[in-house]
């Protein structure tokens, strides 16, 4: 596929994080664990919470790792940024703050798990390529697209239920993908494997992907989370998925995106991630991003989500009344 993670962006990665194949130790005697069948074995629960940003910050844009003092720093100002240090432990919830020191609390500050630090190799963005580490150029063709999708939720925001976003009505669920990327919580996901499958089982939406093994090519059939074939590249697990359904975007993709995901186990407590989107309807050119999972005891939780948080009655009828106002000349 064009436009993958360039030799430069790999050789870092790995320098960061040595790997070995299944089965053979690795330069810290660490040997990656196999199946009984004598696969690369990536079971368990992970967890890839980080607040390292998926675009690299404008002020960093020629930065693309920090060092130590410069992370910590980092960490300090998103925390505070998004409203850590302004908690009442007694009341167990956010105090909501002026709107110069940060946005709007939607939520009870329990409710959120983002995580509070950067990526271990302290990188300023999860894309790694482009070297910019932010999102290529919109084509005009996508430009045009998100301009019309723009004016169609301003000027009708509840016509109806199918108005509201897909994740609004929890039918796919903010980070749980594909491709998987860290959000405000349930940041986690349990792989399964047998011999003929590969399971990615996200905490959020209880979303199932089962992923064949055997070389069956791709179904014609558009899916919620697109179609998706898995094989094995040494010790990486490739997982291609197409055929998404047109209401479900990649940050704005076509439903004709390709996505490829890597999952390469490289510690005993680390997977990393590697997914690569590429729509040329969209984008200018192909761009990945590295996501590491780490390995956690939690158990996934239940992830109970009923339409607009039982609220979309409320929804519907304050659409009614906006218009019902409007057109009695009401402000």
């Amino acid at each position: 596929m064009k436009g993958r993670l360039p030799l430069a962006a790999t050789a870092a990665l790995v320098a960061l994080v040595p790997m070995a194949a299944a089965g053979q130790a690795g330069p810290d005697g660490w040997t990656p664990p196999v199946t009984p069948w004598g696969a690369p074995d990536l079971q368990g629960v992970w967890d890839f919470r980080t607040i390292t940003p998926m675009e690299r910050p404008a002020e960093l844009a020629d930065r693309q790792v920090l060092t130590a003092e410069e992370a910590a720093s980092f960490e300090a100002r998103e925390n505070r940024r998004l409203n850590r240090d302004l908690v009442d432990p007694k009341l167990g919830g956010a105090i909501y703050p002026p709107e110069s020191q940060g946005g709007v609390v939607p939520y009870n500050e329990f409710w959120y798990d983002r995580g509070n630090r950067l990526v271990s190799d302290r990188r300023t963005s999860l894309i790694v390529d482009p070297p910019d580490g932010r999102l290529p150029a919109l084509t005009p063709a996508a430009e045009a697209r998100a301009a019309a999708r723009r004016a169609y939720r301003r000027d009708h925001p509840a016509d109806s239920w199918l108005d509201r976003s897909l994740a609004d009505r929890c039918i796919v669920g903010f980070n749980a993908g594909p491709p998987m990327a860290p959000g405000a919580y349930n940041n986690n996901v349990q792989l399964l494997q047998t011999p003929e499958h590969v399971v990615i089982f996200t905490e959020m939406i209880h979303n199932a992907r089962i992923l064949r093994l055997n070389g069956r090519p791709h179904g014609a059939i558009p899916q919620w989370h697109g179609d998706s074939r898995a094989r094995w590249e040494d010790a990486t697990l490739v997982v291609e998925t197409r055929n998404f359904d047109g209401r479900v975007s990649v940050r704005g993709s076509t439903a004709n995106v390709h996505l490829v995901e890597r999952f390469t186990r490289v510690g005993p407590d680390t997977i990393l991630y590697e997914f690569t989107v590429d729509d040329p309807v969209t984008w200018t050119r192909p761009w990945t991003a590295v996501v590491p999972l780490t390995r956690t005891d939690a158990p996934l939780y239940e992830y109970a989500c009923h339409e607009g948080n039982y609220a979309m009655e409320g929804i519907l009828g304050g659409a009614r009344a906006d218009e019902r106002a409007a057109a009695a000349g009401v402000q």
